[in-house]
């Protein structure tokens, strides 16, 4: 089922499939969100939780047990309720089933709010530990935005700027495809990184979140087309599929956490960035896009 918000600027729909983004199009008709292609990558906004990224093996431990979960965990493929709906406004809900038990043993309430003002699209996600035990979670967005080319433009023309970063120190990865620590870094004079984290030896740029929360994708002219603002979330990872000259999309992701890394065990508690819910808490994490219509 889709769920649409509009205003005269923009038009959202959202799938319940995941609570993701199926599309963001302009009055114009520019659509800004990837629309998915088998052979590339057949998803388009996939929502992280509650693990991000490739766990070692499949699996994590939880003090002496140890569960299995798939990549990037298992909200992005279950079907959200829709518990609220307006113009410019519609929340999802997700809950544990004995599934998800098997798989994270918890009891929770994971609720995502979209709301639309003017060309902001703000996405809020409130989750809730209704266990009698301490909850870890991670949480993350994997929004793949569409690079709206002109003839005359190729994808390597467009830029990421993050304001007040002057140096690129990405995390890298292993042969097992392990978090490392930052051992390479790369000036930036316009505090701006490619888009294709190819450019820069890896396959997905991990980074401790900037300063100012920003990320602004810049057309060749050095035009935003997109800023988006993540202070809620403490690492930000950029990534496209290979090859880039056909993706034409790039994925501009704040984590609440990193993935597995060879300086964290196996334990979720002991993840990096881990969040911890008491009995009974509950957070709110947010991050806000504006299309420059």
């Amino acid at each position: 089922m889709l769920v649409t918000l509009q205003n005269e600027v923009l038009t959202i729909k959202i799938e319940d499939l995941g609570a993701q983004l199926a599309s963001i199009q302009s009055a114009q008709g520019t659509e800004y969100l990837w629309q998915g292609k088998e052979g590339i990558w057949p998803r388009r906004a996939p929502l992280l939780f509650p693990v991000i990224g490739r766990l070692k093996d499949g699996c994590y431990n939880l003090g002496e047990d140890t569960y299995s979960i798939p990549m990037h965990g298992f909200a992005r493929d279950l079907v959200f309720s829709v518990t609220q709906h307006s113009p410019t406004s519609a929340t999802f809900s997700l809950s544990d089933t004995p599934e998800t038990q098997a798989m994270y043993p918890f009891s929770f309430t994971l609720s995502i709010t979209y709301t639309l003002d003017g060309t902001t699209l703000t996405k809020s996600h409130k989750i809730q530990n209704r266990s009698q035990t301490e909850m870890p979670f991670e949480l993350g967005g994997h929004d793949g935005f569409s690079i709206p080319l002109t003839q005359e433009e190729k994808p390597q023309d467009y830029t990421i700027q993050f304001p007040g970063l002057d140096t690129l120190s990405p995390y890298g990865l292993n042969e097992d495809t392990m978090i490392t620590p930052s051992q390479t870094s790369f000036s930036l004079p316009q505090q701006a990184i490619s888009v294709s984290p190819a450019a820069y030896g890896v396959d997905t740029v991990i980074l401790d979140r900037p300063s100012q929360g920003k990320a602004v994708l810049r057309d060749s002219h050095g035009t935003p087309k997109l800023t988006m603002e993540c202070s809620d979330f403490t690492y930000l990872a950029v990534w496209t599929a290979p090859p880039f000259t056909s993706s034409h999309f790039v994925c501009i992701e704040p984590w609440t956490s990193l993935p597995d890394a060879v300086f964290a065990g196996r334990d979720l508690k002991e993840k990096a960035g881990i969040h911890l819910l008491a009995p009974g808490q509950e957070e709110c994490l947010s991050y806000q896009v504006t299309f420059h219509v």
